[in-house]
């Protein structure tokens, strides 16, 4: 066991073990120090990821104040396996409470709570390993769209781990048109550059912001269209949703976006059931059908849990009223969604839906906007250094 130390692709126990799912691989590193050194070690775990992936481990999800400009300082965490609960957490490895943004390939993004006295934080962390590395970030507010992007395909961690954050603003120019501008931070440099990108769109952005898949980040909007940013090619993309969701439909639809084996996936709930589409080409937007499944058929199936589910969503509803189903976040074929007052998860695969708690259990303001992010556990780890937080924290130049 304690020979184990450094190996390379050509060894069996490197191949064997990282053919090894991330959970099982944590627990093994405290059979020994050799164990430990391996599956801790930079080429392992890039094999591993390449060969494994990562698979969804859970919703994070993270409440708002309706008028308060405060930021709400826990969050729940909503596991997928069946045998665990819902938990209430924060992240105490972190110097201070935090507000999370997104997370990427296992590397969550946040930022410090409002009200501040000095520059917002912004963190990127490995929950699973707490370490994290921060910078400061100038003339941030509560509403400043920030997002992750990074993968360890694309930029290879078994040298280093580098990451992006981008960061969207909505402007508005001299002829009075909206656009959209892009800032980049990237890790290697340590630095923020303004893109020369620029994307024209009166669509406000929607819930799970900074969808990223293959090295497209995905913004839902409200004007039929998402839009796409490439983040190695700086370039912008709006393409049209799968189908017109501001009409035909009694009730406005309720819809989200997602990832699931690298591709988009765009979900509708409506009077006619769950669908979901991804995408198959960016240029000519073409989606494909790749699961539907009738209210009528999830309410027989589930007669204990659903009740007249059908009917109800066939009825008008009152403006300024809150959706009776609602998708707040998908990953890797699990659909999280509220259905009245109860949250659910609906696996696309198999059509089964399993309850996961009570809203009112998420705390006092559950349906303004929350944040809903999926995380996935990863054995990456972050280059940390000496700042003036602790050991861990790595604080580099402010955006300008």
């Amino acid at each position: 066991m304690e020979n184990l130390r450094v190996m390379n692709g050509g060894d069996i126990p490197f191949d064997v073990l990282s053919r090894l799912p991330t959970k099982t691989l944590v627990e093994m590193r405290s059979v020994s120090k050799g164990w430990h050194e391996l599956i801790s070690d930079r080429s392992f775990v890039q094999a591993q990821f390449q060969k494994t992936g990562l698979t969804l481990s859970g919703f994070i999800f993270q409440e708002k104040y309706q008028k308060c400009l405060d930021d709400i300082k826990t969050f729940s965490y909503m596991p997928v396996n069946a045998d665990s609960k819902v938990q209430k957490m924060v992240l105490g490895f972190l110097p201070e409470d935090v507000v999370i943004l997104a997370s990427c390939n296992g590397l969550v993004c946040c930022r410090s709570c409002f009200p501040t006295q000095r520059p917002t934080i912004i963190y990127v962390c490995n929950p699973l390993f707490e370490k994290w590395v921060s910078f400061e970030v100038a003339q941030l507010d509560r509403f400043s769209n920030i997002v992750l992007a990074f993968d360890p395909i694309l930029d290879p961690v078994n040298t280093s781990t580098n990451f992006r954050i981008i960061r969207i603003q909505q402007l508005e120019n001299e002829q009075e048109e909206l656009h959209y501008t892009f800032k980049i931070y990237s890790s290697k440099t340590g630095t923020w550059k303004e893109s020369n990108e620029v994307c024209y769109s009166k669509g406000n952005l929607l819930k799970n912001k900074g969808i990223y898949a293959k090295g497209i980040l995905h913004w839902l909007t409200d004007t039929d269209q998402i839009l796409a940013f490439d983040t190695e090619k700086e370039l912008s993309l709006l393409i049209s949703s799968p189908i017109p969701v501001l009409e035909f439909f009694i009730n406005v639809p309720g819809t989200c976006i997602g990832e699931s084996m690298g591709l988009l996936h765009f979900i509708m709930i409506c009077e006619d059931g769950i669908i979901v589409w991804y995408l198959e080409d960016y240029f000519e937007t073409k989606w494909m059908l790749k699961h539907s499944k009738r209210l009528q058929v999830i309410e027989e199936e589930n007669p204990r849990i659903f009740f007249k589910l059908h009917k109800s969503m066939q009825q008008k509803l009152v403006a300024g009223m809150d959706p009776l189903m609602d998708p707040l976040a998908f990953k890797d074929e699990v659909l999280l969604m509220r259905v009245y007052s109860t949250i659910y998860f609906y696996h696309t695969e198999t059509g089964k839906v399993m309850e996961v708690c009570n809203v009112a259990s998420l705390g006092p303001n559950p349906y303004v906007d929350p944040s809903v992010i999926p995380y996935s556990l990863s054995l990456v780890p972050l280059n940390v250094s000496l700042s003036r937080f602790d050991s861990n924290s790595n604080i580099n130049p402010s955006e300008n």
